[in-house]
């Protein structure tokens, strides 16, 4: 279940308190920076939310206004200007929420651009260029890393070292013949050599460059060169979808700030929680699960809604209606009815994941498996988040569920027995029941990828006596023999057979 949420590590050789890491930097703030800081605390103290945490959520709201000046006042103007206006933009957002740490990612960008320009389009450059992001990406998490969740430049460093990895994928498949690339990748391929403003543009573009979500510099090109738009040579129509995207984002912030006071991460390390009884222990876990994520949800929709409003968002034309779902990084009202932790994957983080699929699932085709390439991509995104050991933790256990759940689909699917009972009235009853150990076991791994640290997983999940592991892995014993009960010898062999 990938997730768009970086700015976690290791815990470094010295723990770094939040209060020292603060004094370090005051100094080195810029003015502007430090004129906010008192409204800023004012404010937090209000919403009873970390200051980070509240100059976040208003710079992903500022892009609505940026989106407005781009549509009013530079929607006709040259592309050099339109990218200094995106670059800009983006650097004040990062000087707003880090300081002066915003160099890290302005090294990134212009090392990455360096790299397309001399090395070309060679495997050389591709491999080049995974090495140096995610590296640089991963000291980072490691020299930053507390034992909590921060709200630091790694954060929007994430979404950054994805842009420009996969950044120099499509321009090493702009080399190739139109043959040898899938629709996919004819899509995104780059022909010509990005520019410098181009590249910075594209990495610093207010809609997606702190919690994403993922496009490509081809979308990014079309969106400067006007052709992101339901009208032709003008300013999109998108200001009542962008609208209702925000109204949906905020309606969901709304619901997680009422109810994420009541089921605090903390609340798992208190000896209150381990006093409860067993069955309230994992009703916490169901509740808590699924509060906790209507932050990434919030803030998702409503980055969506500023790509919309800009013209990133349009795709095209389906059954004679515009679609503005190019951006789209959840299906919420999937998310929300799914019964399926597949359906819930492919509802949450939809581009991200769309990314890890494209650049390193298919790209994996040369090995003949499935599985492994399946494994790698979820070793990848692990990585990826950080390096505590909850992350590991969390995507071995969606492995194990999500094959699981492959197996008792086939199994419903080649049962005449359990076919006709998912067709039949007990549905509702078979729904409620799926839907409650969906939910229970979908915040179930999100236990040790919020808690980071082994020492605070293995508590939690001690307290429940690792109920998700054994239930699973249970199924996954025991799913051999009840296809064997259920499925008629005749469906087995034709299965074999394919």
């Amino acid at each position: 279940m990938s997730r768009s949420r970086a700015g976690h590590g290791t815990q470094p050789l010295k723990k770094r308190s939040h209060e020292s890491s603060a004094n370090r930097c005051e100094d080195t703030f810029p003015p502007t920076r430090k004129m906010a800081a008192p409204l800023l605390e004012k404010l937090s103290e209000s919403l009873g939310s970390p200051e980070p945490a509240v100059r976040l959520l208003l710079s992903i709201l500022i892009g609505y206004p940026f989106a407005l000046v781009y549509r009013w006042f530079l929607f006709y103007q040259p592309a050099p200007v339109i990218h200094l206006f995106h670059i800009f933009s983006g650097l004040a957002l990062a000087a707003f929420n880090f300081g002066p740490q915003l160099y890290h990612s302005v090294i990134c960008v212009f090392v990455q651009f360096l790299m397309l320009r001399l090395m070309g389009r060679t495997v050389t450059a591709v491999l080049s260029s995974f090495t140096f992001q995610m590296v640089y990406l991963l000291l980072g998490y490691y020299y930053t890393a507390t034992e909590e969740y921060d709200i630091k430049w790694t954060m929007p460093h994430c979404v950054l070292t994805l842009k420009l990895i996969g950044l120099s994928f499509d321009f090493y498949d702009g080399g190739k013949e139109a043959p040898q690339l899938s629709e996919e990748q004819k899509k995104s391929a780059l022909t010509s050599v990005p520019s410098l403003l181009e590249v910075f543009g594209f990495s610093y573009f207010y809609g997606g460059f702190l919690v994403g979500p993922q496009f490509t510099l081809r979308s990014y090109q079309s969106l400067v060169a006007r052709e992101l738009t339901d009208c032709p040579g003008k300013p999109p129509s998108s200001v009542i979808p962008a609208m209702k995207r925000f109204a949906l984002g905020f309606l969901c912030l709304v619901i997680y700030a009422i109810f994420s006071p009541s089921y605090p991460d903390s609340y798992y390390l208190t000896d209150e929680y381990e006093a409860q009884p067993f069955w309230y222990r994992c009703v916490f876990i169901l509740l808590w699960g699924k509060v906790i994520l209507y932050k990434y949800v919030s803030c998702w929709v409503i980055a969506e809604g500023v790509c919309i409003l800009s013209g990133l968002g349009y795709n095209g034309v389906v059954d004679g209606k515009h679609q503005w779902d190019a951006c789209a990084n959840m299906k919420v009202w999937l998310f929300e009815t799914t019964p399926l932790f597949g359906g819930t994957i492919a509802s949450f983080n939809i581009n991200t994941n769309a990314w890890a699929a494209r650049h390193v699932f298919k790209r994996l085709k040369f090995l003949g498996n499935k599985t492994t390439s399946h494994v790698a991509t979820l070793f990848f995104l692990t990585i990826w988040h950080g390096l505590h050991s909850g992350y590991i933790l969390c995507f071995t256990m969606e492995f194990l569920i999500i094959t699981v759940e492959r197996q008792a689909q086939a199994l419903v699917r080649d049962s005449p027995m359990l076919t006709k009972m998912v067709n039949s009235h007990l549905y509702p009853i078979i729904y409620v029941v799926q839907q409650f150990i969906h939910w229970l076991f979908m915040g179930y791994p999100l236990v040790p990828f919020c808690l980071f640290t082994y020492d605070k997983w293995l508590k939690v999940y001690s307290s429940v006596y690792f109920c998700g592991h054994l239930f699973f892995l249970v199924a996954y014993l025991v799913m051999p023999f009840l296809r064997k009960a259920l499925v008629p010898k005749k469906e087995r062999s034709e299965k074999k057979q394919h």
